[in-house]
């Protein structure tokens, strides 16, 4: 099982790491070619559609996926059948009337922006709402059912298509707001292929939609509290995508160039201090199920082990990504988008990186755990903290307040999340591990500050990323190892042919 485990992983996140490599080089197209203000456009039309679409099925798929490792746990077929049409049934029953109102009320949805050029490009994501939150549902049962490699495929080949069509319709188009509406078209086509694709293999492969009487209560009390956190999160960067430009235009810049600074900060640096969570979401994909299968059959020491484990990877690979970051987020910037703002942020805020991940995949551990309530109160305290950070330092700090507050946001999730973690498994021994992640990312940093400005002086950004990545990446490993933060033995269970 375990073999299984370590292979899925590896899979999942090898497929998702192609995934997102993909989308980031589109946003370095899309930064080209739209600009950023293009991309400043085109990114707050997707965070308030993200706040409808959150609304209306986030919690579901994590719950579906849940409800039927459940009902695994005891044997039970049609139970998983009907959790994924009750999940169905539950995501179309918000997002088609969401998207008739919103569409009927087109000519009011103003006060949702702070530009006004960004309404009109919103509707064409409408059909949207219903389309991707049916797949959402689809690809919950895929992890319930622990079918891994479809998911993958269809996550990979979904990007491809928005990547095509995207390149094909902006090429040549110099206008930022015509290029963010053909952005926006290219999106909205590969939502129609993930629905049709998802749909059609669910079906081939077995699965039914039955009567979902049995499993609505269930599904509907789980999955609102997750629900209202990820909502809570596409608000709070709604929030942020109209308050972080009108801080700054109130502090002397022109819309434009607050736009620009918007759509650095949003479109380009932060996304790149994300870059680990394709594949700690990889391995919260592969562990969920099994973490809520040994749950409720109540074997505790397992339950301890693949939380353990879970968190343990999770702060390994975040010090794997800190250094580079740190030491090269000046290079990679500038050699991508030619910002060098983008690498100024990176390389300040790329410590932030240990607390999100820990937020993430700890998150994930404790809503397997059926606690959902807990993860959403924390969430809360945490969206507060960043809004207060943006209210009270833009003046002083400008766009660095977004990074800021989105870094105390974390850092306040991640303590709380072990805290209760802590309680819920015991023995549990996170802290040391932490420590020995911090020690890595502090010499690994030394080292990498050293090397950078070394190379920087006899070659240009992209010669200083080839040659100083994979020796900063070897620095951190060999350190890592010599603290026993890992071992080769997963590598050797996944090359097993046993």
């Amino acid at each position: 099982m375990k073999n299984n485990i370590y292979k899925s992983a590896a899979q999942v996140t090898l497929f998702s790491t192609i995934e997102k490599g993909l989308s980031f080089l589109y946003r370095i197209v899309l930064s080209r070619a739209i600009g950023a203000e293009g991309l400043g456009i085109y990114q707050i039309c997707l965070t308030v559609f993200s706040v409808f679409l959150t609304a209306a099925s986030s919690g579901v798929p994590v719950t579906v996926s849940r409800l039927m490792a459940k009902s695994t746990a005891k044997n039970d077929l049609r139970g998983k059948h009907s959790a994924v049409t009750a999940g169905i049934m539950c995501t179309l029953m918000v997002t088609v009337p969401v998207a008739l109102i919103l569409f009927l009320c087109r000519d009011g949805l103003g006060f949702l922006f702070s530009d006004d050029r960004c309404a009109d490009i919103f509707l064409i994501l409408l059909p949207g709402l219903a389309l991707t939150s049916v797949y959402s549902v689809i690809r919950g049962s895929f992890w319930g059912n622990k079918q891994f490699l479809p998911y993958s495929v269809i996550e990979l080949l979904e990007d491809a298509v928005m990547v095509i069509c995207g390149v094909v319709l902006i090429s040549g188009v110099s206008d930022p707001v015509k290029g963010a509406r053909y952005a926006v078209i290219a999106v909205i086509i590969s939502y129609v292929f993930s629905f049709a694709v998802s749909i059609g293999w669910y079906l081939i492969t077995g699965g039914k939609f039955v009567n979902p009487k049995r499993q609505l209560k269930p599904l509907i009390s789980s999955s609102t509290p997750i629900t209202a956190m990820r909502t809570s999160a596409s608000l709070l960067n709604s929030a942020v995508a109209f308050m972080l430009p009108a801080l700054l235009i109130a502090g002397g810049a022109g819309s434009s160039e607050a736009m620009s600074l918007y759509g650095v900060a949003v479109g380009m640096a932060v996304p790149m201090l994300f870059i680990p969570s394709s594949a700690i979401g990889s391995i919260a994909v592969v562990v969920a199920p099994e973490l809520s299968e040994n749950y409720y059959r109540q074997k505790s020491e397992a339950v301890a082990r693949d939380v353990e484990k879970s968190v343990s990877a999770a702060i390994f690979i975040a010090a794997l990504v800190i250094p580079i970051l740190f030491a090269l987020g000046g290079a990679i910037s500038d050699f991508l988008y030619s910002s060098e703002l983008c690498g100024e942020i990176v390389t300040i805020n790329s410590f932030l990186v240990l607390p999100m991940c820990i937020s993430m995949m700890t998150n994930t551990v404790l809503n397997s755990m059926n606690c959902e309530k807990k993860t959403l109160l924390y969430f809360c305290i945490g969206a507060a903290a960043t809004l207060l950070c943006i209210g009270v330092l833009t003046p002083f700090i400008g766009v660095y307040s977004y990074v800021c507050g989105l870094g105390m946001s974390n850092i306040i999730s991640a303590a709380l999340n072990l805290r209760l973690l802590k309680k819920k498994c015991e023995g549990l021994n996170i802290t040391r591990f932490i420590w020995k992640g911090i020690a890595v990312v502090a010499v690994s940093c030394l080292f990498g500050g050293l090397l950078s400005g070394v190379l920087k002086n006899f070659m240009p950004p992209f010669a200083q990323i080839c040659v100083g990545g994979p020796l900063i990446l070897l620095f951190t490993a060999g350190a890592a190892y010599l603290l026993k933060m890992f071992t080769l033995k997963p590598l050797k269970k996944i090359i097993s042919r046993d």
